[in-house]
């Protein structure tokens, strides 16, 4: 590994290695894709990393190209001690509000860990309900930290994988390019062929009848 990403892995890693010199051993990152999209779930990624772990290329899901994030998922379910994504759906998106499910699914994430961590490091989210474990929210986390990076990228590439899938089932909108984001071609097509099963209704009222 080169010296430049040696440095910019420890900068990244600055906020686990405080913790870690305080005795928590088990440390959760957790981030979320798809927030934003007309279309699609949203997935929350969830994973606990080993104290040496030092994964090349690591960072925030949006820094990274597809490609390298395919590659670094891989690396992370690979290394990680724990890792489980959630995916809420557009039902409990337009049911609860996007940011009510998302915190529904960092709730989920956390339950389905197969070890418990002693700290949770959760990128900008308050008042969330995590089990009974202390948190840390972080502002940019996804930027900021590496247990939350890792899991920006988990939570990317499953969701780009469904939608890439979703694409399959309903081609006529571009679900493999946009992913569900509000691009002018996705857009356009939503206004021709109106809406499909995966479109969330609070999210496409300003574009539908």
């Amino acid at each position: 590994m080169k010296e430049k990403e040696e440095e910019r892995l420890e900068e990244l890693k600055q906020i686990e290695i405080k913790f870690h010199h305080n005795g928590i051993k088990y440390i959760a990152g957790i981030d979320e894709a798809g927030r934003g999209p007309l279309a699609g779930p949203v997935v929350i990624g969830c994973v606990i990393m080993p104290e040496d772990s030092m994964i090349e290329g690591v960072n925030d899901s949006k820094k990274v190209s597809e490609k390298k994030r395919e590659k670094l998922y891989d690396e992370i379910i690979q290394n990680a001690v724990s890792w489980s994504v959630a995916i809420i759906d557009k039902n409990d998106i337009d049911e609860l509000n996007i940011l009510n499910a998302t915190k529904k699914g960092v709730t989920e994430a956390i339950k389905t860990l197969k070890v418990k961590p002693e700290l949770i490091l959760v990128d900008a989210l308050k008042e969330i309900d995590t089990c009974g474990i202390k948190y840390e929210s972080i502002i940019k986390g996804d930027a900021k930290c590496y247990s939350i990076s890792a899991a920006s990228i988990i939570a990317k590439v499953t969701r780009d994988r469904i939608m890439r899938q979703w694409d399959e089932v309903y081609p006529q909108y571009g679900f493999a390019k946009h992913k569900g984001y509000g691009t002018k071609a996705h857009i356009e097509a939503l206004k021709e062929y109106g809406p499909c099963p995966i479109h969330r209704k609070t999210f496409i009222k300003h574009f539908v009848d």
